[in-house]
């Protein structure tokens, strides 16, 4: 079962746009290189950059409740720190996050845009290399874990609601193609290779109603959960897998099965 990587990417600030990479280079037990290392806390998250632990989604600025972030083209500069935030209907915002104005600035960008409370006001969290994935309040290896969607599952869901579905709204770091429908779902502690790396599938990824969200318009046309459960029993499409080796990766690479 030999299927072929289609695109691999990264989410450096929680909730915001995708950075596409031609190649990762992927550490054991480590997550993709610059993935949701910065993240917008709400002012009540509780959370603490001098002592980090996870927390559930809803205390951050994502899609889950905010779907017009799916309208903003962002990009960040890890080296620099410096975001830059588009919109359809203004110029560029560049706001450089390692300073106090800067920060306030992009706070109060998106304090504006989504009509936030004040106990719901962000502030620009970090505590590296603490993650703010969605699985990491699971355990700290699920907070480091690889997420992939096999595109002819999302192909195969497509036919069965009869309207398309972007794979972007599943967010994932590897999308990839060849593998029948769905038979990821089925290999959970299983291996699979990928170029240099051997990765081990540890969870099936359940989806939550971030991905309701239209990618293009940042509408919420499709009930997506919902109709992954009529058409399946389940919530689930795409996988979370463990790194075990060292190694790159890149866009057109094999993705196989590692004999049992």
């Amino acid at each position: 079962m030999n299927g072929r990587i289609l695109s691999l990417s990264s989410y450096p600030i929680k909730g915001l746009s995708a950075q596409g990479h031609q190649k990762a280079d992927l550490k054991t037990g480590d997550g993709f290189p610059g993935d949701r290392l910065f993240g917008f806390a709400k002012r009540n998250s509780g959370f603490d950059p001098s002592d980090p632990k996870p927390l559930p989604k809803h205390n951050f600025i994502v899609l889950l409740q905010h779907a017009k972030l799916a309208g903003l083209e962002t990009a960040f500069d890890a080296a620099t720190r410096i975001l830059t935030i588009r919109t359809k209907d203004s110029p560029a915002l560049e706001f450089d996050m390692t300073t106090e104005a800067g920060a306030i600035g992009a706070s109060d960008f998106l304090t504006s845009l989504l009509d936030l409370k004040d106990e719901e006001v962000p502030f620009f969290a970090s505590a590296f290399p603490h993650r703010f994935t969605d699985a990491s309040v699971a355990s700290d290896t699920l907070m480091n874990a690889i997420s992939f969607i096999n595109l002819d599952s999302v192909r195969a869901f497509e036919q069965e609601i009869s309207q398309p579905v972007d794979a972007r709204r599943f967010r994932g770091n590897i999308v990839f193609e060849g593998w029948p429908a769905f038979s990821e779902l089925d290999l959970v502690g299983r291996q699979v290779q990928v170029g240099e790396v051997t990765f081990k599938i540890i969870l099936r990824t359940k989806r939550c109603l971030a991905t309701e969200v239209n990618p293009d318009t940042a509408e919420r046309d499709i009930k997506l959960p919902n109709l992954l459960k009529k058409a399946y029993g389940h919530f689930d499409m795409g996988v979370y897998a463990e790194v075990l080796t060292d190694g790159v990766i890149e866009v057109g690479d094999q993705i196989k099965l590692v004999a049992a």
